[in-house]
């Protein structure tokens, strides 16, 4: 009973550290999915709860990433169902507000990014911006390596014809 208390106590330590070190991509990630920094802290939040409440779910502390990125991901998602506000029409956005908090310089990318459909931009904001490894979108996605390879390169193949066009 001891050794699972130090055990979890260990996970738990690392895992405040790597919320700690990584909370700016971690709110990146969540604007991603909400474009509103006020609920895409509310996210982080609440992930950073769920995280440290189920830390004992944590199989691999070098899997601390992904494992986060996902609960991160679902917590999103979540909110979006629960807030009904979420259905985005190209009118509701407002580039000027949102570049305020968006680290994407580049604003035809940031426009290209914002019509692809979210299954191909969550694999290119994982991919490209917070660096992750194939493997690792994989897990947090719940799909098939091949299948992230896939989106993957169709995501590009959709962002190159759309930023020439």
């Amino acid at each position: 009973m001891k050794l699972l208390s130090l055990g979890i106590k260990k996970k738990e330590k690392e895992v405040k550290k790597y919320i700690v070190d990584n909370k700016e991509s971690l709110y990146r990630f969540a604007y991603t999915y909400v474009r509103n920094e006020d609920d895409a802290l509310d996210i982080v939040h609440d992930a950073i709860c769920k995280s440290l409440t189920n830390v004992d779910t944590l199989k691999d502390i070098d899997s601390i990433k992904p494992w986060i990125y996902k609960i991160v991901a679902n917590t999103a998602i979540d909110y979006i169902r629960k807030n009904s506000k979420y259905v985005i029409g190209s009118d509701d956005l407002n580039l000027e507000e949102s570049a305020e908090y968006d680290t994407y310089e580049d604003i035809d990318l940031q426009r290209a990014l914002e019509v692809l459909p979210e299954k191909y931009k969550d694999v290119i904001v994982l991919r490209y911006f917070e660096d992750m490894k194939i493997s690792d979108i994989a897990k947090i996605l719940d799909e098939k390596e091949s299948t992230i390879k896939t989106r993957l390169y169709k995501a590009l193949s959709k962002l190159k014809i759309s930023i020439t066009e």
